[in-house]
């Protein structure tokens, strides 16, 4: 069983290129911190609101209540309270497999806390290993256009790795 507990930024980058639903299809848990939901409910994105309601609704995504909750709110700072209680939610239940986490410092953080990071580029990857999507170039294509920030090494990097260059 391969469980995943994600951050905001790559569940809106799913939605934005309309694959939200690789998250289920891959791991067979996924779960978001309440902040997490709070972060992603907030503001004008009715769109993206619908999606995830409809997502936990249908029990395909879970909001967990972090325990370390106290801890996250010390930290906050230089991390957003939604990737500290991302990381925190890995670390308080070991059978996570993945926080699934975009942002290079909350992922360097994640590491010295022992906890296991994929990014969207990783779900990417790994849904192109398992048959679930043709190739990555074209998702990768459409999330920089729709304001993701991916370098052109990084880019380059992936497409080599997974021989679409």
């Amino acid at each position: 069983m391969m469980k995943v507990i994600c951050n905001a930024s790559p569940i809106i980058g799913l939605i934005g290129i309309g694959k939200l639903n690789l998250l289920w299809e891959l791991f067979d848990e996924v779960m978001m911190p309440e902040s997490v939901y709070q972060e992603l409910i907030a503001g004008d994105r009715n769109s993206e609101r619908l999606l995830i309601e409809e997502a936990i609704e249908r029990n395909q995504i879970k909001v967990i209540k972090i325990l370390g909750k106290d801890i996250a709110t010390f930290l906050y700072g230089k991390l957003h309270l939604g990737e500290l209680e991302t990381i925190i939610g890995a670390m308080e239940d070991p059978s996570v497999k993945f926080a699934i986490i975009d942002e290079k410092a909350a992922r360097a953080f994640a590491a010295t806390m022992l906890v296991d990071t994929l990014g969207i580029l990783g779900v990417l990857k790994y849904a192109k290993s398992k048959g679930k999507i043709q190739d990555i170039r074209s998702h990768m294509d459409l999330l920089i256009h729709n304001g993701y920030r991916i370098s052109d090494s990084l880019y380059h990097h992936v497409l080599e790795m997974v021989n679409e260059l």
